[in-house]
């Protein structure tokens, strides 16, 4: 009896230890708790703040020359309790110069001179800047009097570069159709854990910025088409009535308008005609803007509802030349997958009034807009689409700082492109798509580097970047809702993106929300997944047949907290199939025990993880002798 107590007692002080697991928490993020500016239940503290700025731009693009040229105002706010001596500039086309920091290799015609700010002035004080010395992605500028807490900044500044034709997030498409992002100049973000963001922008990492309020001024040649993030301000100054009422028709129509076609395009009467058009267009709080222009793209649109409570409709559009199929399909596409994702996963209504597919080479989101390739594959098209358009909520809706944590919003759109897979090719289908695209590769690649935790800063990873970035952290968001179940799990994530929509979430934010979210402690949930060098690997140690019924053991060699079936076939014929969640794992993460009661006798049992792929297959059977 004492014996059984003492053995009692010693289960319950691991399940408390096991319960009461501790996380790493960086010492930045310490301060954070610390100050008030972060709070362990997942919300921001009460002394949270963000900084904030006021961009007004003005662009001139004249194809074919591939020279932009810039003039912008920028009112820089400073909401910190820091004095700012310096800015921090971002001068993201510096990747293009020889010699920037790049992880992947490239070609010459992905080489311009960069850069080249021609006036720089701070409170109407012109500053010295030398562009052969500012070749970095970021540039300090010192200020001659400081930036006092909850004071402002103005700056102008003028700029010019060369659009590079090795077209990739950005660059020219063809001699008349360019895509323009990372265009202007832009105030880096100063945060509340880690003061300014000094990582150099590289052509893998993506965004992080502050949540701004634009004004773009776009002027093109005539006949020159204008797409970009935002809301158009002056139609009847750049188009002609007959497009004007086809783009409002748009708006309110579930199927696709044709605002422009080939056949208008040959009128070469489509804009106002001038000697150039300047197109104004409004964005606010919004971390980007971005452009691509056209003079002979198709334009197609449509609308859907989005937000049932209030009736709002958001606009799909798509830009495309006239023999990509595929992209004769993205306004259906889109529609659908906007109104997908705003009432299904995430469930939270599109936040923005519009979004546009524009055919291009990268394959990449930014705010209202993606930049995508054609793909003669339309099935595939349209997933591609739609992790893009997934984007709209990490990093867009949540501020997501891309450059160090890139599974917080690489993992939450592969979640979301394999969740509105299911609905457009089937749940079969779709979870062939994920192994192929998401599992795969990194299941079947043992070295060591794709084994990095996920925690582990995208700074600083070369090897294992793109699997812990999308597969791996996808994973454990799909475990996460396996473990929770639906419900909660919703509930769970939208107590994260309620605390920190148009905010900056890190990851222990996430952890925290999701735990207050939902009522539980998932410290070890979140410590097996983020903080180790699992991976995923079952292998049935033995099935033992005790009176009435079996004893299944499962040795969990790999390490991942991962649900999986196992799928039993009894002597008779017949078949049957036991679930178990992540849950399995929380008290014993090498190894669980199945007990079956059962008056059938198996013959076999095999483990099926589905879309979580095991390592090692060879174990994953048993038969009877």
């Amino acid at each position: 009896m004492l014996k059984s107590i003492y053995i009692a007692a010693l289960l319950c002080l691991f399940l408390v230890q096991v319960n009461a697991q501790s996380l790493y928490i960086p010492r930045d993020v310490k301060k954070a708790y610390k100050n008030q500016t972060r709070s362990t239940d997942g919300k921001p503290g009460k002394n949270y703040w963000q900084n904030h700025g006021r961009y007004n731009i003005s662009l001139t693009v004249t194809p074919p020359s591939r020279i932009i040229k810039g003039v912008e105002q920028i009112t820089y706010f400073n909401n910190s309790p820091d004095t700012l001596k310096t800015l921090n500039i971002k001068l993201i086309m510096n990747i293009h110069r020889t010699g920037a920091t790049r992880f992947r290799g490239t070609t010459p015609d992905y080489i311009t001179p960069g850069m080249q700010v021609d006036y720089i002035a701070a409170n109407g004080t012109q500053k010295q800047w030398d562009n052969a010395a500012a070749s970095s992605t970021n540039q300090d500028l010192p200020l001659s009097a400081p930036v006092l807490p909850h004071d402002s900044v103005k700056l102008s500044i003028s700029w010019h570069y060369e659009l590079a034709t090795g077209a990739g997030r950005e660059g020219v498409i063809d001699s008349n159709t360019f895509y323009i992002g990372y265009f202007y100049p832009r105030v880096a973000v100063y945060d509340d854990y880690n003061g300014w963001d000094k990582l150099e922008f590289n052509d893998r990492q993506e965004f992080y910025n502050d949540f701004n309020d634009y004004t773009l001024s776009v002027t093109v040649p005539p006949n020159f088409i204008v797409w970009t993030t935002g809301t158009l301000q002056n139609p009847a100054q750049v188009l002609q009535q007959e497009y004007i009422d086809r783009l409002n028709k748009s708006m309110t129509s579930d199927s696709v308008i044709h605002i422009v076609t080939p056949a208008d395009v040959a009128k070469n009467n489509i804009t106002t005609q001038n000697p150039s058009n300047t197109w104004v267009w409004k964005a606010d709080n919004i971390s980007d803007v971005c452009l691509g222009i056209s003079n002979h793209y198709n334009w197609d649109g449509a609308s859907t509802i989005v937000d049932d409570a209030t009736h709002r409709r958001a606009s799909m559009q798509a830009a495309y030349n006239d023999n990509a199929a595929d992209f004769h399909q993205a306004v259906k596409f889109g529609a659908f997958a906007l109104n997908w994702f705003s009432h299904s996963w995430p469930g939270v209504p599109y936040p923005f009034p519009k979004m546009t597919a524009f055919q291009g080479f990268a394959d990449m989101e930014f705010p209202m807009m993606v930049n995508d390739s054609h793909d003669p594959d339309i099935a595939d098209a349209e997933l591609l689409q739609d992790h893009e358009m997934a984007h709209t909520y990490f990093p867009f809706y949540m501020g997501i700082n891309e450059t160090r944590y890139g599974y917080m919003d690489e993992g939450w759109a592969t979640t979301f492109e394999y969740f509105i897979n299911q609905q457009e090719v089937g749940k079969q289908q779709a979870e062939e798509n994920y192994k192929r695209f998401r599992v795969a590769g990194w299941i079947n690649d043992p070295s060591e580097s794709e084994d990095l935790p996920i925690i582990t800063p995208t700074s600083e990873l070369k090897g294992g970047y793109a699997h812990n970035a999308y597969g791996k952290a996808s994973l454990s968001y799909l475990a996460l809702k396996d473990l929770l179940g639906d419900e909660l799990f919703k509930k769970a994530l939208h107590s994260y993106m309620d605390n920190w929509n148009g905010k900056h979430p890190i990851p222990w934010d996430y952890f925290n929300s999701i735990n207050s979210g939902s009522g539980r402690n998932l410290n070890w949930f979140f410590y097996n997944w983020f903080f180790t060098n699992n991976y995923i690997d079952l292998g049935i140690q033995n099935v033992t047949k005790i009176g009435m019924g079996y004893k299944i053991v499962i040795d969990n060699i790999g390490g991942f907290a991962v649900p999986f079936n196992l799928k039993l076939t009894y002597a008779d014929g017949t078949t049957g199939i036991i679930h178990q969640s992540p849950a399995i794992w929380e008290t014993n993460q090498k190894q669980a025990t199945i007990g079956l009661k059962n008056n059938k006798t198996i013959k076999s049992v095999v483990i099926d993880g589905g879309i979580f792929m095991d390592a090692d297959v060879s174990n994953n059977s048993w038969t009877a002798k």
